[in-house]
This record gives C-alpha cells, sequence and structure tokens, in this order.
C-alpha cells in the first residue's frame, strides 16, 4: 500500500473518532510528501525518517511532537498488520525543557498600556488605540489573538456586555461575558473607527481595523507589540528562552483569576471548570497548562491549605 494512503486512511479514522487532529494530520501529510506521494508504505527507510523528523534542527520541542505523531500511525500500520517494524529513530535526543510561560505583574500591565502612546517613532497602520484596547482584551478576557483578530463588529455586544467567539481552536464557538470597565474601552475604541466602516451593510465588518479600516493582521500586531514590550524594558530575567509574548496575557489572565480566587476563599475546585469553559478549551488539562506556579499564587494557595488545616484542627479540639 501506498504511504500517502494509509496516512488518508488513518487521518480519517482519527477524525471519525471525534478528535480535531489538524496539526497532526498536517505533519502526516507533511510527512508522505517528505517521502514521496507514490513512495509504497514498506519503501520507508529509518534515515529517510530521521531526516524529516530532524528538519533544520533535531531535538527541538516540534522534533518530538512530530515524532509523537509518527509513533501513533506506526501503531496504528503495527496493529493493522501493515508491517511488522516500524522505520522509527531507535536513539531520540533528549527533551528540550518544558517552556515556561510568562506572567506579567500588574505594574507590568500597566507600563503596557501607558507606553502604547510613545512606542511608535513614526505613525504606522496601526494606531496606538487599537494597540491598547487589544491588549485589554486579551488580558481582560483571556483571549487568544487570533480570536481578537477575527472579532466581528456584529460579535461585540455592548449592550448585553458579551462577546461571541465563531469557530476558534476546537471547532467551537462560545460566548464571553465581560466587565463593564472593558466594555467601555471597546465602545470607546468602536467610537473611533470610520463611520463608513461602521455602516458597511456586510455581516463580516471587521472589529479591529487599520486606519484604512482594514482588519488588523496578526503579524502587524505581534510586531508592535515587540516594539512595545522593548520600549517599556519588560523582559524576563527568570531564564525562560522566549521573551514575554502578546499570548502569554493569556496565561496572566488565568493565574491573576485563580489568585483572586484564592483570596476570596472561593471554591477552585468547583470553578475550574467554569474557567476552562470561559477559556474555550475541551477539558481541564488544557487550562492546566496556563496556571502557572507564581509566587503570588503559591503564596495565596499555602495560605488556603494554612487556613484549612488550622480550621480542622479547631473542629476536632
Amino acid at each position: 500500500m501506498k504511504l500517502q494512503q494509509l496516512v488518508d486512511r488513518y487521518v480519517k479514522y482519527r477524525q471519525a473518532l471525534g478528535d480535531g487532529f489538524a496539526s497532526a494530520a498536517k505533519d502526516l501529510r507533511a510527512f508522505a510528501r517528505f517521502i514521496g506521494p507514490t513512495a509504497d508504505l514498506t519503501a520507508v527507510r529509518p534515515k529517510q525518517v530521521k531526516l524529516f523528523l530532524d528538519g533544520r534542527r533535531p531535538g527541538t520541542r516540534s522534533w518530538h511532537v512530530r515524532y509523537g505523531n509518527l509513533s501513533r500511525f506506526y501503531r496504528y500500520v503495527l496493529s493493522h498488520g501493515y508491517l511488522t517494524t516500524a522505520p522509527l529513530p531507535r536513539v531520540t535526543p533528549q527533551r528540550p525543557p518544558p517552556f515556561v510561560p510568562y506572567i506579567y505583574s500588574r505594574e507590568e500591565l500597566r507600563r503596557l498600556l501607558r507606553g502604547t502612546d510613545s512606542y511608535q517613532r513614526r505613525p504606522n497602520c496601526l494606531e496606538p488605540i487599537t494597540l491598547r484596547t487589544l491588549i485589554l482584551l486579551l488580558y481582560a478576557a483571556g483571549l487568544r489573538l487570533g480570536e481578537a483578530v477575527a472579532l466581528n463588529r456584529g460579535d461585540v455586544d455592548l449592550t448585553a456586555e458579551v462577546i461571541t467567539i465563531r469557530g476558534t481552536k476546537f471547532y467551537k464557538s462560545r460566548l464571553v461575558p465581560i466587565g463593564t470597565h472593558l466594555t467601555q474601552a471597546l465602545a470607546r475604541y468602536a467610537a473611533t473607527r470610520p463611520v463608513q466602516v461602521a455602516h458597511s451593510p456586510h455581516g463580516d465588518v471587521p472589529f479591529f481595523t487599520t486606519r484604512t479600516g482594514t482588519r488588523v493582521k496578526k503579524n502587524t500586531i505581534q510586531e508592535a507589540f515587540q516594539r512595545l514590550r522593548e520600549h517599556t524594558g519588560i523582559r524576563r530575567s527568570d531564564g525562560g528562552s522566549y521573551q514575554p509574548r502578546l499570548h502569554d496575557l493569556r496565561h496572566t489572565f488565568a493565574v491573576h483569576r485563580l489568585t483572586s480566587w484564592y483570596r476570596q476563599r472561593a471554591d477552585v475546585q468547583n470553578l475550574l471548570p467554569s474557567l476552562s469553559t470561559y477559556l474555550g478549551h475541551v477539558n481541564l488539562q488544557g487550562t492546566q497548562v496556563y496556571l502557572s506556579m507564581t509566587p503570588e499564587l503559591l503564596h495565596e494557595a499555602a495560605a488556603r491549605f494554612d487556613h484549612y488545616v488550622w480550621k480542622e484542627d479547631h473542629d476536632e479540639e
């Protein structure tokens, strides 16, 4: 059987089980193209697999992701009797240290917001108010950048204080309630947009736009944020391999929310599923990635534990 045919069969099988499988399918199809569209399954050699896995640099996180996808594919192949051995590398490089997201302090968030008025040396297509409002939205609502950029005017209900996120990651849509302060910030931003855009008869009018009314691109925002971060002097000093990113605002939202719940002595265990739903995750495992243990969060968790210990001791007396 041709490798390409079996990859297609495996992808359909996994999708039939309800898996999104988009990222893994992309890797497997890239593997089939790399080996050759007419290559037979039995002709694939370990050396070819290693070349595909190594890409530009071996041992990266991407290497291990691709290796995992190929391992699961070949387990399927072996279990169905198409091969008796898998042409996978016998020796795998050491995994890189786990990625550690950056959690912004509240002072750093204020510096970022203040810096939007002064970080540009010359005007460009991204206005300061656009970047400032995006930062507020990503932090205050925990959105992904792609979700924010894809928002249309009709998705932002300023009266009901609700944002509709449509067809996002995991092919799901969700309603995101927002607070009064964020609603007011979004309303101020919407009032600055070109009148002809605001009254367009089309249903896909973008909410975040350039000066000319076109939808802002992710790359434009990320490049602007990098300049803003450098301008405000925000750099990580914990040895992490990446400088603070826009996506870390989503991590920060989750950690600050959890810290706040601990301070309020709320039932965090029962509230976690609500946080998971709010963030648009399919399960709690997806949310756990965002709950980095900062000193502040550790302190609040320890205080909660101490409270329960003393309360239990007191009840027993």
